[in-house]
């Protein structure tokens, strides 16, 4: 390179004759031309190109890739399995690195290009995905609801039992609490949980629970073209953001209520975090998007729930999401709407709360509570002992006292005089009652009706003397005397 820029030098600046130049380095008059040409070497340059023995198998090569596409991933054509079909089926007598360089050429060619999109201020996007944690002792596998605004590129992300319209409800409703706001438009790929119906290309027929998220927030929707997830790509970026950052290692929590704390104290701080190319923190254009882009929160509560109905069981069991809940036995055979929220089950008869339950999140189990079946057990006091709801009830130890006197008493009638005692339980709470009992049991009144008078007399609110002090206005009013004897004079001529 040196010697090529002497030459260059000496002969266009006239120190000495391309004649001269060739005479003093010896070299052909062609290369003396290509280097007054060029600044630098141009290097070895074909007139025509090399013929190669791949080039008439290249067809079955990319026939044999893109027939890949459709079968799953461990079970495509390594370069090492094409060249050994080239070989033996199609007779290639070429070496296996230039197909293994065909094949990386049409994985490149093939891969999709996207285009960057732009994010006006007041654009939310919300996704789903999943993470292992090890929820107190268990290894469980979560949902995470993920909302994030991209102008900001604020992210809030929380954890759930499992993806669903209880879920999708609660995370929204957390969601724009946090952020102080309602974006104005939201966009979505295409789950079940808010499209009931695709209708052409963007056209979607949503769930009515959606349309009761949507009409309480006011916000507008964007659903994604069918596996077109790159259209929420700022979305999809941030969960993985998030899952590496926030839940690594994995972490070791005793609820999801403790876990979605720590989640939400991680998406605090990482507002504090300065993006590419920006002079302030995220949390400053959030707290600018807040004030210009984002629509107060309504003033009315949202309620996150999925409605429901079914018909309660012989057995006053209620099923919902293969869980059974129980009712009071009265409400048995009778259609029952079913209100589920993240945390609890609500059961109704004609818009009458009748039963209230904490969601189970398993799967076939079984929600007792004893207090439901205690007037059947009345008429059948028979089935006291054996009865399933009952098997696992911690009653206090007055209770039991209580049981062993009035079967002893009672004979018979006994047990059935205690389960009238333990109805008492459907308007009064427990520690109310075993106060009540022990009080019984002190006086020996042991009798459902006695137990019953005195759990009323311990609820009055005891009389007390009106006192003068702080109402100065009342000491100046003067009351005379009453004299009695003036009403001696009605029976007079009576």
């Amino acid at each position: 390179m040196e010697l090529w820029g002497e030459i260059r030098r000496r002969v266009l600046t006239g120190e000495i004759s391309q004649r001269a130049a060739r005479d003093e380095y010896d070299i052909h008059w062609d290369t003396l031309q290509k280097i007054l040409t060029y600044s630098e070497p141009p290097g070895y340059r074909l007139t025509k190109p090399r013929p190669s023995k791949l080039e008439p198998f290249l067809p079955i090569i990319h026939e044999i890739l893109q027939s890949d596409r459709s079968v799953h991933r461990k079970q495509r054509h390594t370069g090492k399995r094409i060249f050994e079909r080239l070989r033996d089926e199609h007779g290639y007598s070429g070496g296996i690195t230039i197909v293994r360089e065909a094949i990386r050429d049409w994985k490149a060619q093939s891969r999709e290009v996207f285009l960057p999109l732009r994010h006006p201020p007041g654009e939310a996007q919300v996704d789903f995905g999943f993470a292992d944690v090890w929820l107190d002792g268990t290894l469980t596998k979560v949902a995470l609801f993920v909302m994030t605004l991209p102008y900001s590129d604020a992210i809030f992300i929380q954890a759930f039992p499992r993806e669903c319209t209880e879920a999708f409800l609660e995370g929204h409703k957390r969601a724009f609490e946090f952020l102080g706001g309602v974006p104005q438009r939201i966009s979505y790929d295409n789950s079940k949980i808010a499209v009931a119906r695709l209708v052409g290309n963007r056209e979607r027929k949503v769930t009515t629970e959606f349309l009761r998220l949507k009409s309480h927030f006011l916000f507008d929707d964007h659903f994604c073209l069918v596996r077109r997830p790159n259209e929420k790509g700022h979305v999809e970026r941030l969960l993985d953001y998030a899952r590496s950052n926030f839940l690594v290692p994995v972490p070791r929590i005793a609820s999801l209520e403790a876990l979605n704390q720590q989640l939400v104290q991680c998406c605090r701080n990482d507002l504090q975090r300065q993006l590419r190319g920006q002079t302030s923190p995220k949390q400053s254009l959030l707290a600018e998007e807040q004030r210009e882009f984002l629509r107060p929160l309504p003033e009315q509560i949202f309620e996150a729930c999925r409605l429901g109905q079914a018909h309660a069981d012989s057995l006053s069991l209620v099923r919902f999401d293969t869980n059974s809940y129980s009712v009071p036995t009265k409400y048995a055979h009778r259609q029952i709407t079913i209100v589920a929220t993240i945390a609890e089950v609500r059961l109704l008869f004609e818009e009458t709360l009748i039963a209230r339950h904490q969601r189970d999140w398993g799967r076939e189990q079984t929600r007792f509570n004893p207090i439901h079946y205690l007037s059947l057990l009345e008429r059948k006091p028979g089935g006291f002992d054996h009865a399933r709801p009952l098997e696992d009830w911690d009653l206090p130890v007055c209770l039991g006292i209580l049981r062993r006197r009035l079967e002893a008493e009672l004979q018979a009638t006994g047990t059935r005089e205690f389960i009238k005692v333990l109805r008492l339980l459907e308007r009064h709470p427990l520690p109310t009652l075993k106060r009540a009992v022990e009080h019984a049991l002190d006086i020996d009144a042991t009798r459902a009706s006695a137990i019953r008078l005195i759990l009323e007399y311990q609820q009055e609110s005891p009389l007390t003397l009106f006192s003068l002090e702080g109402r100065p206005h009342l000491k100046l009013v003067q009351v005379a005397q009453t004299d009695v004897s003036a009403y001696q004079s009605l029976l007079i001529g009576g």
